[in-house]
């Protein structure tokens, strides 16, 4: 028979007499570290529905749909699939739209759909070619960061004219009927379609 070494005996009577290193999760609540990457957290006022944190997802837990008919993009967010590496707050345009939490723990559950989350975003669609230009509120962030260089855009004034009416709907909504003329510059249209307008316009 071969007895222990006295190393091997130190080790044993060491690890029965030392405090587990682990936390007691789920007996008592997981206390993480300073600088923990946990659950992804969203605040709906500062996410703009732009698509940059579904852009620089490695495992593709964040995607969106846009529904041209209700005018709603809806984002949905899978932290079954989510790797806590932080792309999303690390790009989020408004620094503010999605912060790392402590959770991570907590978001067990035996039913993966319990761990997705629905947010929907209001669009901002062409009028012409029925093209998804972007989200509202992303363009607003966009006008308040441009500041008066803004209203350099023909698009930035309709726009601003829908959300203050300053002039009335029969004058700004102009159907387009037989091609894109100079009077639907004044209607919301997608970039390719504003061009197609400016270059109509030069000729």
């Amino acid at each position: 028979m071969r007895y222990p070494k006295l190393r091997e005996v130190r080790e044993a009577l060491v690890s029965v007499f030392t405090p587990a290193y682990t936390t007691k999760f789920p007996v008592k609540p997981h206390i993480p570290f300073e600088g923990y990457r946990g659950k992804p957290e969203v605040d709906d006022k500062n996410c703009l529905g732009c698509e940059t944190c579904a852009n620089v997802c490695p495992p593709m837990a964040i995607t969106f749909e846009d529904n041209k008919e209700t005018g709603l993009r809806t984002i949905r967010r899978d932290y079954g699939k989510c790797i806590f590496c932080g792309q999303c707050e690390e790009h989020c345009i408004t620094g503010k739209g999605v912060k790392l939490s402590d959770k991570i723990y907590d978001i067990a559950a035996f039913d993966r759909n319990d761990n997705v989350e629905y947010q929907e975003k209001e669009l901002l669609i062409c009028k012409s070619c029925g093209a998804v230009i972007t989200t509202k509120e992303h363009l607003s962030f966009m006008h308040k960061k441009l500041g008066p260089k803004a209203f350099s855009s023909i698009q930035n004034l309709n726009v601003l004219n829908e959300r203050l009416r300053l002039a009335s709907k029969e004058e700004t909504d102009v159907e387009v009927k037989d091609g894109l003329k100079r009077k639907d510059m004044f209607n919301i249209l997608c970039p390719n379609c504003l061009r197609q307008v400016l270059v109509k316009n030069m000729l």
